[in-house]
């Protein structure tokens, strides 16, 4: 066994993971699906049903059990998320940054004092954390990121803005990255901390209204003059100026899970073009009978199952303790890109009625638009597919 493997979570037996499975496919079929619509018209998810997801564990499925959660490794991770995906993705992005990026930085890079602290607080959704990174002008090109930390005696001053930050409104934590050393260059001078939401200096701009996702809420977060004590240095003195690279190394994980998700999206669109086609008549006979419309359904479903095996694969190859980094972006590229066409012909199956948003259809067309773009845009992950394999080559 490799030094790599032996920090890797075991894994769970087959029989209670299918059982953990049917407990979501459950929760998912009769408590989440039904409220879809609701969801999207009030854009919040209920009180109630965020509960009911703590009770069930789904805030800490990823952290360690000796951290109070279930410590899920890769693949049976994507076995649960695909069941999530299944539904709105809304549902998803309220645990998705305390299983994620919001909590995968300290397992990995946390000192002993902050996992013991913060990983039951995330495991068993007492605390939502935010991911605080990009900015006005720092996307896809993150190093190039302005909010400062300037040391002053044993704390830091935070400065800057953060922009499209997924749960701000709702977040207690914030893993905030800054640049801490203006002499190194890009990334390389850049730290990442954990911030209090309640800490003095802290504003949240006014929520963004987006395209999709309603009841998955986002807004700007500004630092102005905001103290915070040195001890808030994620991974503690020996991680300064090496914050973008605990960033990095949460992000294979965080592509193979979107890729999951993406999967579990397509397979409910396919379901639903499946039940509305056995309905829908046109010319006398079921439209699921037309054979151009049979050819949409099968190239939905030859290219889930397509995503489905990517991201199987490479979630037991990083299980493994391989490296996956070109693999983790080839399925975020695939998968996504995939869903993207899964929903466009749903709407196109639907005729206008998928263009109504009463069907769940409309709704997924514009939630899975922003699979693209998170986590990595596709054509960055095509730059790293490529620059990956000319290395390799070279």
């Amino acid at each position: 066994m490799s030094a790599v493997q032996a920090l890797l979570p075991p894994a769970m037996d087959e029989e209670t993971l299918e059982q953990l499975i049917d407990v979501v496919r459950r929760f998912v079929n009769e408590r989440l699906i039904p409220l879809e619509a609701q969801v999207a018209e009030e854009d919040k998810i209920p009180v109630d049903v965020v509960q009911e997801m703590r009770e069930l564990g789904l805030f800490g499925l990823t952290i360690p059990q000796e951290y109070g959660g279930i410590g899920l490794n890769t693949y049976e991770e994507c076995r649960v998320v695909m069941e999530l995906g299944r539904t709105s993705p809304a549902f998803r992005s309220i645990i998705g940054t305390n299983n994620g990026i919001g909590s995968q930085g300290i397992v990995m890079d946390g000192t002993e004092e902050q996992k013991t602290f913060y990983l039951p607080k995330f495991a068993s959704g007492e605390i939502i954390g935010s991911f605080a990174l990009t900015e006005p002008d720092a996307g896809s090109d993150a190093g190039s990121l302005q909010t400062k930390a300037i040391r002053d005696g044993d704390d830091f001053i935070l400065n800057g803005t953060k922009r499209y930050i997924t749960n701000a409104p709702s977040a207690q934590l914030f893993t905030v990255f800054a640049r801490t050393d203006a002499d190194l260059a890009g990334a390389k001078g850049v730290s990442a901390f954990l911030v209090d939401a309640s800490t003095p200096g802290i504003t949240l701009g006014a929520p963004n209204k987006k395209m999709g996702q309603k009841g998955a809420h986002v807004c700007d977060v500004m630092f102005d003059d905001c103290r915070i004590p040195a001890s808030c240095l994620l991974g503690g003195a020996d991680k300064l100026n090496k914050g973008f690279q605990t960033a990095m190394k949460t992000l294979d994980r965080g592509r193979i899970h979107i890729s999951a998700l993406s999967v579990g999206c397509a397979d409910r669109l396919i379901d639903l073009c499946l039940a509305y086609g056995s309905e829908r008549k046109q010319f006398g006979q079921r439209i699921a009978d037309f054979q151009l419309l049979q050819a949409m359904l099968a190239d939905s479903k030859a290219e889930s199952y397509a995503a489905q095996c990517m991201v199987l694969d490479a979630a037991k190859r990083r299980d493994n303790g391989e490296a996956v980094n070109t693999l983790a972006s080839c399925c975020k590229l695939f998968a996504t890109e995939m869903v993207g066409r899964v929903a466009d012909r749903a709407v196109q199956f639907h005729g206008g009625a998928g263009y109504m948003e009463e069907y769940a259809v409309a709704r997924f067309y514009k939630d899975v638009r922003l699979f693209r773009i998170y986590e990595g845009t596709s054509q960055i992950q095509q730059t790293i597919i490529a620059k990956n394999l000319l290395k390799d080559y070279n």
